[in-house]
């Protein structure tokens, strides 16, 4: 087995091979000054279980080409077998023709990670789960869910009671409803809300009983944080005795971090590191991060001994 990292997110890719008890395959990816990516193996793969650590993460077309060059390089080189682990999945928000003439952009992506060669596909929290069923080869969903449980349990230690997780729409219902019945059955609610363009909504309503409570809004992307900031405040309006967020994804971008401190209702935000922090993220007090390294170094182990990836769920 061997693991190369894309540029995208070294640190994860180091945290993984650590827990593996290995290094870093060596490989040279770079970019020429007119754009164009360079990949070069540096170590002989022939035969080899090979998987690519590479989120699709800002600049998301950088990483993207990045990852489908070294899967071409990969193959070429006659790797046994080769497996796109994309801890974040870039264009998975559009998963469907939200208009017309408008593209269904995670089936191209799929396509294109098919086409340049990867033999399987790891991934975490997607934004919806049919995005699997773009892929025509094996593709795992991870779920970060009980990474979160753990942290959540710690800062809330004693007051689990008190606990509502709260939906930031209702198409993460079931996420919501996964983390809920990790946290002793807590109760659930759910922002009714009202999205007018891409990266702007309104907060409607709210659906359940949030006043006296702690709430915990759980979701899988958060981009400019702006509809977590205003879900945050609906929630306090409404009587919630604090608000804290889980989010897989940390997008973060459009000066979300500031967005964040400056929110009076959002005690704190709890992402995973499948993107890497930039400074100003890393900096941010009310931001912390939880690591998903553990997680993706049991499913790559077990995938390279042929075990079952989903009992990691059971």
């Amino acid at each position: 087995m061997k693991l190369i990292a894309g540029n995208s997110n070294r640190r994860l890719s180091q945290a993984i091979a650590r827990q593996l008890s290995t290094s870093l395959a060596q490989a040279d990816i770079k970019t020429f000054k007119d754009g164009e990516v360079f990949v070069e193996i540096q170590e002989n793969v022939r035969g080899e279980d090979v998987f690519v650590i590479q989120s699709t993460s800002h600049p998301a077309n950088d990483h993207l080409m990045e990852l489908l060059i070294t899967i071409d390089a990969l193959t070429r080189a006659s790797a046994n077998r080769v497996t796109a682990v994309i801890p974040y999945f870039g264009y998975a928000r559009q998963d469907r023709k939200a208009g017309p003439r408008t593209p269904i952009s995670a089936k191209l992506v799929a396509n294109l990670i098919t086409t340049a060669g990867a033999d399987r596909v790891l991934t975490v929290d997607l934004h919806a789960g049919q995005i699997q069923g773009f892929f025509d080869i094996p593709t795992d969903n991870l779920y970060a869910v009980k990474d979160f449980e753990t942290r959540v349990r710690q800062i809330f230690n004693g007051d689990i009671e008190s606990l509502t997780v709260v939906s930031p729409d209702t198409g993460g219902v079931v996420r919501a409803r996964a983390l809920s019945k990790r946290l002793d059955q807590r109760p659930l609610a759910i922002v009714d809300k009202r999205r007018e363009k891409p990266g702007q909504s309104e907060v409607m309503n709210i659906i359940g009983d949030v006043d006296g409570r702690h709430c915990l809004i759980f979701d899988d992307i958060v981009d400019s944080g702006g509809t977590l900031c205003n879900a945050a405040q609906a929630l306090i309006d409404k009587g919630a005795k604090s608000v804290s967020a889980c989010v897989t994804h940390g997008v973060l971008s459009d000066n979300a971090s500031a967005r964040v401190m400056q929110s009076d209702a959002l005690t704190r935000l709890i992402v995973t590191d499948s993107i890497e922090a930039p400074e100003d993220v890393a900096a941010c007090p009310k931001i912390e991060e939880v690591s998903i390294s553990t997680l993706l170094a049991e499913a790559i182990r077990r995938i390279a001994n042929e075990e079952s990836v989903s009992s990691l769920f059971d």
